[in-house]
């Protein structure tokens, strides 16, 4: 057993564990020794992530199949894992699927983002975060984005849902931390994924490192309540700093090539 799993557990639980950042978390708690639940909702890109993870690493890897939009789809991950104890948690679905302004998106476009980033957000921090306090061991990542930091142009929604994660996290933080259990709200600009390419074409946009962005993350797990991965102060408050709101608002909308 590695001091990591010693002391969150044997299990971790990776919701969005199917390529980009998921996968690359998924490689970085196997190497610190920590068999894996993968959870998206494709089924052949589950296998190619658990299929690449026991090849390089001598760990236990379970697929489960779940949309995260679904309303009963975190009772179900309860379900499907009650026989394991969970140490880590990582909540990284809810990648927006497209740019688009407000009234371009239909309604149920946006509830389904609510319920992915927020309700089952909530509700799996509920579920198997409490049995890491009843424990007293145990660690909660919640994957946001800096869209999180004020309003944007054709960011309405996708901002607001993860300007709750941010939020969530860092009061779990404040009540957890002195029960054993590490909260991190993951804070995460413009990254190399699959998911992000499908969104947009970042041009010469730089480009964070999904492997670096989960190092970072693990090596960072008891530095709460929040890590800005590429900050020159990843534990500090909003880029925007003493900006009002009116000009951070206006800041975030102005298109980024």
């Amino acid at each position: 057993m590695t001091d990591f799993s010693r002391r969150y557990g044997s299990w971790a639980v990776i919701a969005g564990g199917s390529d980009g950042v998921g996968a690359a978390f998924a490689d970085g708690l196997a190497a610190r020794g920590m068999n894996l639940v993968l959870v998206a909702r494709r089924t052949a890109v589950l296998d190619e992530c658990a299929a690449a993870v026991t090849a390089k690493h001598p760990v236990q890897v379970r697929t489960v199949a779940l949309d995260l939009a679904a309303d009963t789809a975190i009772a179900a991950l309860a379900q499907a894992t009650a026989d394991l104890e969970i140490g880590v948690f990582v909540y990284n679905a809810g990648s927006d699927t497209r740019s688009a302004e407000f009234l371009d998106r239909t309604l149920d476009d946006h509830r389904a983002l609510v319920q992915r980033n927020c309700v089952s957000v909530l509700e799996a921090a509920y579920r198997f975060g409490g049995p890491m306090v009843t424990r007293g061991r145990g660690a909660v990542v919640l994957v946001t984005s800096g869209a999180a930091w004020a309003g944007g142009r054709t960011l309405s929604s996708y901002g607001a849902t993860k300007a709750f994660d941010l939020v969530l996290g860092e009061g779990l933080w404040a009540e957890w931390r002195d029960h054993g259990v590490d909260v991190l709200s993951l804070v995460l600009g413009a990254t190399d994924t699959p998911s992000l390419h499908r969104t947009m074409d970042p041009g010469d946009r730089p480009l964070a490192d999904p492997r670096d962005v989960a190092e970072q993350a693990l090596d960072h797990l008891a530095d709460g309540p929040t890590w800005i991965h590429g900050s020159d102060n990843p534990t500090g408050g909003s880029p925007f700093g003493s900006l009002d709101r009116r000009s951070a608002v206006l800041a975030m909308s102005t298109p980024r090539h």
